[in-house]
């Protein structure tokens, strides 16, 4: 534990019974206050694996989606109140071990978000990341670096940190339930002026590793480029967006602490 900090790990899981326990054991327990898993109607035994491990489980009825499920984590871990919440998927292809390293820029007070990057140190190529799907994700990043005026080095990873302070100043219900979610949140913290880091994490691909099809990648690349073409009307005022202002209930709370 973090003297002054409630840090919760929240998984957004789906069929993830061959992964979760090599995730969940490599969570450096001294530093986590607590995990929640969200599973989205799995058809396998990862409920009952993530309830024997003795993780707080949420179940899904129906299938959500991959952002819908991202929603119900993050609403989970504000209800907790938590102070960072920190997102890893449990398909074991993020080192779990760098959630201390990934927490720490939040602690200093540098920033409100870390990625951890695969691109950065080459760790995508030596973990096995099919040649495709890297180069799709070089193109995406250039471009999303591009409209974003940022300078990171990966959009799309499954391992961040975001303090509970920026969370509840975005308005994630207007996010997509799919896999777009990831790029909707950046835009919205680019919006919002948010300073983010990366540190360097390994990767892994192997069978069991969760990884979206060709067909399901070449949709995300589209909604992603359709998400980059909507932050630029928003910022040009020609189309403006709520998604991408600060939540009215973010800022009431700022101008009572001040």
């Amino acid at each position: 534990m973090v003297s002054g900090w409630k840090i919760v790990v929240i998984m957004p899981a789906f069929n993830a019974e061959k992964t979760l326990e090599r995730t969940y054991r490599d969570i450096p327990k001294n530093l986590v206050d607590s995990i929640i898993l969200v599973d989205d109607n799995s058809t396998d035994n990862t409920v009952s694996i993530a309830r024997d491990l003795g993780i707080q489980v949420i179940v899904h009825e129906k299938n959500l989606g991959y952002g819908g499920n991202q929603k119900t984590c993050y609403r989970a871990a504000l209800e907790e109140q938590a102070d960072i919440v920190v997102m890893i998927h449990p398909d074991y292809q993020y080192d779990a071990t760098k959630i201390g390293e990934l927490v720490a820029p939040i602690i200093a007070g540098r920033c409100d978000a870390v990625f951890g990057s695969r691109i950065l140190h080459n760790g995508a190529l030596k973990g096995g990341m099919p040649l495709y799907k890297f180069f799709a994700n070089k193109f995406l990043t250039v471009m999303e670096n591009l409209v974003f005026k940022q300078h990171l080095s990966e959009y799309h990873t499954g391992l961040r940190a975001y303090s509970s302070r920026l969370l509840r100043s975005l308005y994630l219900s207007l996010n997509s339930d799919d896999f777009v979610f990831d790029t909707e949140i950046i835009a919205q913290l680019t919006a919002l002026g948010c300073q983010i880091e990366e540190i360097p994490v390994e990767t892994r691909y192997f069978p069991e590793a969760s990884s979206i099809n060709f067909r399901r990648s070449v949709s995300y690349g589209v909604q992603t480029l359709l998400v980059l073409l909507k932050y630029l009307l928003h910022q040009a005022d020609i189309s403006t967006s709520m998604q991408f202002e600060v939540k009215r209930s973010a800022k009431k709370t700022e101008g009572e602490s001040g």
